[in-house]
C-alpha cells in the first residue's frame, strides 16, 4: 500500500510516499480501516520535526512508527472478533496513528459511525480538532450559558470548532483572528470578531470567563487581566517552544485565575457526540482545501506557515 513515511526527523521534505506493507488486525478490538481521507493536524508536524515531547514517545534518534496521521475517514475493510459496533463495508470515522496511508489499523473505542450528511473529507477533519474543543470548552473549563468565551485562534483547525461548541452551550463567543477570516468566522455565529492584526484584546478592558489559545500565540500572563476573577486560560500547546509551562505552576499561586494546558483524549462517545451534532446541522467543519497524498510535502508546508482557514485534509481514495 502507499503511504508517507519519514525515516528521520526534520523538514516537510523529509517525507516520502512509498509502498510499504499493508497493516493487519493484530489484537480482537480492532478493525481494519480502508482510508478515504485523513486530516493533517498540528501535531503532525511537531512529530515530524521531532519536538523533545515527541521524541520520547517516538524515539529519540529517528521514528518508531514511521507513518504520520491521527484521524481517519474510511471503510471497513476487516473486523476482530471483539469488535461490537462495526461491520464490514461501513463507513466510520475517528482517531488512529498512521492514517496517512492506504489502510490502517484502529482499535473500536476511538472510532464512530460517519456522520451522514458529510463527505469523508469532512468527515476526517472533526476527530482530533473537534474533540480537542469540544473537551477544552466541556471538561476543563465547564462552560456555561451566559459565560463569556474567547477564542484565540479562532479560524483554525481548533478554533473554528470551538467557536460552533461554545454556542452550542450557550457562550457569548469572541472571536479572535486575522483579516481575510473574519467574514467567515462572523458566518460561524461569533457575536463578535476582532482582528489580532489590529487590535489586542487584552488592552480593550473587556473580561471573559474563558480564553482558550488554540494557536499557542498567546501566555497566561499576556491574557491574565482579560479572565473574570475565577476565569481560566487554556492551551493545547505545550510543545511550542514559546510557551513556557512553568507559568501553569505559577497560576495556581495567584488567586481564583487559572491556567490549564489540554490535550484530547480520543474515545467514541465524544465522536458519538460530534457525529450527532454534525449531523443536526449544529456543527460544521471548514476545509480550506484538500491535497493528494503525493503532495503531502506541500500540506506540511500549508499546515507550518500558520495561515490555515479550517482544516487542511488527504484526499486518499475516491
Amino acid at each position: 500500500m502507499r503511504a508517507a513515511i519519514y525515516s528521520t526527523y526534520g523538514p516537510p521534505e523529509v517525507i516520502e510516499v512509498k509502498d510499504v506493507e499493508q497493516p493487519y488486525i493484530k489484537d480482537d478490538d480492532r478493525l481494519l480501516i480502508s482510508v478515504h481521507s485523513a486530516s493533517v493536524n498540528a501535531l503532525d508536524y511537531l512529530y515530524r520535526k521531532g519536538y523533545l515531547p515527541t521524541r520520547l514517545d517516538n524515539g529519540l534518534k529517528k521514528p518508531k512508527n514511521f507513518i504520520l496521521g491521527i484521524d481517519v475517514a474510511g471503510t471497513v475493510e476487516a473486523v476482530g472478533k471483539n469488535v461490537h459496533r462495526f461491520k464490514v463495508g461501513e463507513h466510520v470515522f475517528g482517531s488512529c496513528f498512521g492514517s496517512h496511508s492506504e489502510y490502517v489499523s484502529s482499535r473500536e473505542i476511538y472510532l464512530s459511525h460517519k456522520p451522514k450528511n458529510v463527505t469523508f473529507e469532512e468527515a476526517a477533519a472533526i476527530p482530533c480538532a473537534g474533540q480537542t474543543a469540544l473537551q477544552a470548552l466541556r471538561d476543563v473549563a465547564q462552560v456555561k450559558k451566559g459565560q463569556k468565551v474567547l477564542i484565540y485562534g479562532a479560524s483554525g483547525g481548533v478554533g473554528h470548532f470551538a467557536v460552533q461548541l461554545a454556542l452550542y452551550f450557550g457562550a457569548e463567543v469572541t472571536a479572535v483572528c486575522s483579516t481575510p477570516n473574519l467574514d467567515w468566522v462572523k458566518e460561524l455565529g461569533a457575536h463578535y470578531v476582532l482582528d489580532y492584526t489590529k487590535e489586542n484584546f487584552a488592552d480593550n478592558g473587556k473580561k471573559y470567563d474563558v480564553i482558550l489559545d488554540a494557536v499557542g500565540k498567546r501566555t497566561f500572563f499576556s491574557c491574565i487581566r482579560s479572565l473574570t476573577e475565577n476565569g481560566v486560560y487554556i492551551t493545547e500547546h505545550l510543545f511550542y517552544p514559546k510557551y513556557h509551562p512553568v507559568q501553569l505552576m505559577i497560576s495556581s499561586f495567584i488567586g481564583g485565575k487559572k491556567a490549564k494546558i489540554h490535550f484530547a483524549k480520543p474515545n467514541n462517545r465524544d465522536l458519538d457526540f460530534l457525529c450527532n451534532l454534525v449531523e443536526e446541522e449544529k456543527l460544521r467543519p471548514v476545509i480550506e482545501k484538500c491535497f493528494p497524498l503525493e503532495q503531502i510535502v506541500e500540506a506540511h508546508q500549508h499546515i507550518e506557515s500558520g495561515r490555515t482557514k479550517g482544516k487542511i485534509v488527504l484526499k486518499i481514495k475516491e
